[in-house]
């Protein structure tokens, strides 16, 4: 039976969030264009392509979330797994050995045998 990554949850969450977010960008440009096509007022047309903005950012967050839901080399907060079953994307950016020991809070380098972090003071 394959386990789920606790990663992919936010992520999710992320994507269905940044739908919402399209949905209500259009919701915008569609009310603001019935409001202010007949207004007198100069300029107030401007306010319906805030909501072009908004899907804009949207799409954008989508594919961001969407992607990281569903990569290989996902970044999450809350993504922890052994080593042996996936490795960390972040010991590989800041090159880290395998043999050597972080505080998962803080990131300070540690003895194996420590059982507080010397940087912050959490337990390990």
């Amino acid at each position: 039976m394959k386990s789920i990554k606790p990663g992919r949850g936010p992520s999710m969450q992320g994507f269905i969030g940044s739908i919402a977010t399209i949905l209500f960008g259009m919701f915008w440009t569609f009310m603001t264009f019935s409001i202010t096509k007949d207004s007198p007022i100069p300029g107030s047309q401007i306010f319906p392509f805030f909501g072009f903005v908004i899907i804009g950012i949207g799409i954008f967050q989508a594919v961001y979330h969407y992607k990281n839901a569903t990569g290989k080399d996902r970044m999450s907060i809350v993504d922890i797994v052994d080593e042996n079953e996936e490795k960390d994307p972040l010991n590989a950016r800041l090159r880290r050995n395998e043999g050597e020991k972080f505080c998962p809070y803080c990131g300070t380098m540690v003895q194996t045998s420590f059982q507080f972090c010397p940087s912050c003071g959490k337990s390990l």
